[in-house]
């Protein structure tokens, strides 16, 4: 058997520590990306904080949904404007910006992208000519009959034998934390 060093963080008091640590075994083949973030929290930070697991899970969930999506050729960055168009069209860029969560030089060029690929058209509206709105094609609206069950089975996927009441228990937990940043940011604490 080989040995091999991990090196990973940890929290010693107020101070991240690097630890290194010498092991006489050969690690496990790691198979995929998802499963090296697996070991890495199992091994190396099992107490890190829980905003970089929350960032990995979606990651996670980002990996498999982009996967399917590209066997329909849909890019994933397309996913969210498009997510957020399905619930409404006729969006400004800037409120599309907005919705999506993405700054606007980000949606001009995938709003120009998925114009190029049939599934939006922008419009001006009402004789001001400034203001370009985006609307979903024929085309557009009829991805989401194809696209929205790939989503719902990379959340059963990741869900798996998870009880629903654990399930619906993390839904409530995430939404307060939301809430509570939101709080955060509405009272102006910046610290």
């Amino acid at each position: 058997m080989s040995g091999y060093f991990s090196f990973g963080n940890f929290r010693r008091g107020n101070h991240n520590v690097a630890s290194v640590q010498r092991t006489d075994v050969t690690p496990p083949v790691v198979r995929n990306e998802t499963e090296l973030i697996l070991r890495h929290w199992q091994d190396a930070v099992p107490d890190d904080r829980l905003a970089h697991l929350i960032r990995d899970v979606a990651r996670a969930l980002e990996r498999r949904l982009q996967s399917r999506l590209a066997a329909h050729d849909i890019p994933f960055g397309h996913w969210t404007f498009l997510r957020v168009l399905w619930n409404g069209d006729g969006l400004t860029q800037r409120e599309l910006s907005r919705e999506a969560g993405v700054k606007e030089a980000t949606t001009t060029a995938v709003v120009r992208q998925m114009e190029q690929d049939g599934h939006v058209v922008r419009r001006h509206v009402g004789g001001n000519r400034r203001r370009q709105y985006v609307f979903l094609t024929t085309s557009g609206k009829a991805l989401e009959q194809h696209l929205i069950p790939l989503a719902i089975d990379v959340n059963k996927i990741a869900i798996g034998a998870i009880d629903e009441i654990k399930v619906t228990s993390m839904r409530e937990t995430l939404l307060t934390m939301i809430e509570n940043l939101a709080a955060s940011e509405n009272s102006g604490d910046n610290v």
